[in-house]
This record gives C-alpha cells, structure tokens and sequence, in this order.
C-alpha cells in the first residue's frame, strides 16, 4: 500500500512563503516529480540557479521543502516537498493582512494553473491514445447544498481520491501516467 499523504494545513508564515510564483512552482516540480537539486529545478523551471537556491531556501525556512538526507552528492543539496498536499482557508488569516492577500494570490495562482493544464491537455488530444481520450475529461453539475453539506461532499470526493491513490496495483499497470486530478466546490455568485 502506498505511504499516508503529508499534509499541511498552511499557517500564517507558510502561506506567505509559498505566495510567490517561483516558490509555487518549486514546490509543485518537487512534488510532480521528486526530489532535485537547485540546478536540475532551475533548467526545468527556465530560471537561473541562484534564484532557485535562495527560494528553496526561503521554502525551507517556511517548512515546505526539506534536503533529502543522502541523496546529493559533495556539496550537492538534494531537496524534496515537505508535504504532499497543502490547504488553506481564506479565513484563517483573518487577522493577518498579508496573509490573506497571500491566500487571495495562491487562490487565483491556482485556479490559473488549472485552466493552464486543462488547456495543455485540450491541445494534446489529437496526439493522445483513444483510451486516454475517452478516460480524460472535465465535467460541470449543479447542485443546492449548505456549507455542512458542501463539506461533506468534498471529504467524500476527497475519500474516493485517497482509495484510488492508495491503488497500487493500478499505478503499476503498464500504460499508468500521474493525473492532476482538481476538484472545486465554489458556490454561484451572480454578477453584478
């Protein structure tokens, strides 16, 4: 079975850290695809080496990245994300202005994200197997919930996920690739 996720519900220190586009990068390479060194991140994130060890260093004093212990090589510093998932809620910060801006940022740095993946994925149909094409998809629905409600439904899309991580024995099938899997429970707001 697959080892328990880390994750981390974001203080007040760790979500200003992390609220910086290089940083966020950082920690979704590390944890898209392992432990690196500043350079191999560096060449994969198209920045320059300096920058990536000076933000590492600042994710590390946040607690999100951590070297991973004999992994590099002389002076090589391998490093790793400390947790697998983070989370945050706005209202957390209530009483930290910058916080919140932080969270407002990371928030919106997400949902861009998303709509960045979902279109690279849009693109890259026509090259993809029939059977990807035919699994992939983004769905809409609509439904009249309260906030315990809502709550609830996220813990139990988020149970299901877990099972489906936990699988391995599907991950080891041989046509198996990592899936961003992004799910949103945002009530309407009308426009103005």
């Amino acid at each position: 079975m697959a080892d328990e996720l880390k994750h981390v519900f974001l203080d007040a220190k760790q979500i200003r850290a992390l609220a910086h586009p290089l940083r966020t990068r950082l920690v979704g390479e590390l944890r898209l695809d392992g432990p690196a060194t500043a350079t191999r991140l560096a060449e994969a994130l198209g920045t320059n080496t300096g920058a990536t060890s000076y933000h590492l260093r600042q994710l590390a004093e946040a607690g999100l990245v951590v070297e991973d212990p004999g992994a590099g090589h002389g002076r090589e510093r391998v490093w790793r994300a400390a947790h697998d998932v983070s989370s945050w809620q706005r209202n957390a910060y209530a009483d930290d202005p910058d916080a919140t801006a932080a969270a407002d940022w990371l928030t919106g740095f997400q949902v861009q994200n998303f709509a960045d993946r979902a279109e690279q994925w849009r693109r890259a149909q026509p090259d993809e197997s029939e059977a990807w094409r035919d699994a992939a998809g983004i769905s809409d629905y609509i439904l009249t919930l309260n906030p315990s409600q809502l709550d609830g439904l996220v813990k139990e899309i988020d149970a299901v996920i877990e099972r489906h991580r936990r699988d391995t024995d599907a991950a080891a099938a041989p046509d198996s690739r990592q899936v961003l899997i992004y799910c949103a429970g945002l009530p309407r707001v009308d426009r103005s």
